[in-house]
């Protein structure tokens, strides 16, 4: 591939977020493929990742992938690690790539099988104020632990055309402004609205939470993902069209099998 644009890109594989939008398949939930200067990363492979690869056209092959990043232990960010590690290394045949996960994926109750960790070159152990070199151009950090019930970090991902970040699932707290300045900007969004009696124990953003995050940090582009029930009902596309014209800034809606080309804003 000659065209940067064709190494510069991220494939949202799926969109669903929450237990009943990922168990009715509502929207699909393989999680998200980042091609970085060429440098391949699968983020969250939730239930249905391998298919999604495999029937997205065109198909986007397993052995072409250089690391894996789990973002937390949840299964609709890690039901398929197992599977794309052993499509990743053919059934273990050829031992390559990298795994990194917080610790409680694979301590108590762990998601990843002790069977299948052989099968990779490493794993490395992520955590709060944590930086990781995966190539020469591409580095990515976990800047602070997010606010959900297991150990959860978002992602700043640096290359030399700019910075991805990605917010993953969490409660709001204002910590949050400090940490993710990429240009552009993905967050996971499950609640459309948020209820006064959920706030005790929701730990997921709501679109009021998009709203603040934002008007502050002021991306070129932010990518709205990870749906839930409300959010559907909704229509992920004309909730972030209505927050695009209430802000003036570039916000989208992703979609299954989108393509986002990142040097249309890098």
């Amino acid at each position: 591939m000659n065209d940067v644009s064709e190494t510069n890109y991220i494939k949202f594989l799926g969109t669903a977020g929450a237990r009943i939008v990922v168990s009715k398949q509502l929207r699909a939930s393989g999680g998200m493929w980042y091609s970085l200067q060429g440098f391949n990363v699968l983020v969250d492979p939730g239930p249905g990742c391998l298919v999604r690869c495999i029937s997205s056209k065109p198909k986007m092959d397993p052995m072409k992938l250089d690391a894996i990043i789990l973002t937390h232990r949840h299964l609709d960010h890690a039901a398929d690690v197992n599977v794309m590690i052993e499509a990743m290394t053919e059934g273990g045949f050829k031992k390559r790539g990298i795994l990194y996960t917080p610790e409680d994926a694979l301590t108590e109750d762990p998601v990843v099988f002790h069977y299948i960790r052989s099968y990779i070159s490493q794993i490395k152990i992520i955590k709060e104020g944590g930086r990781y070199h995966l190539s020469d151009t591409v580095s990515f950090e976990t800047p602070i632990k997010h606010h959900h019930p297991s150990e959860t970090y978002g992602i700043n991902f640096f290359t030399s055309h700019g910075t991805i970040s990605l917010i993953v699932d969490t409660r709001y707290f204002p910590e949050l402004l400090k940490h993710y300045k990429g240009e552009v900007l993905i967050i996971n969004v499950v609640r459309y609205t948020v209820d006064k009696d959920m706030k005790g124990w929701l730990y997921h953003l709501s679109m009021k939470d998009v709203k603040e995050i934002v008007t502050t940090l002021k991306p070129k582009v932010t990518i709205l993902n990870h749906f839930g029930m409300t959010m559907i009902k909704a229509q992920p596309r004309m909730v972030a069209e209505q927050l695009s014209n209430e802000t003036g800034l570039k916000i989208i809606a992703a979609g299954d099998g989108m393509k986002f080309n990142l040097m249309s804003v890098l």
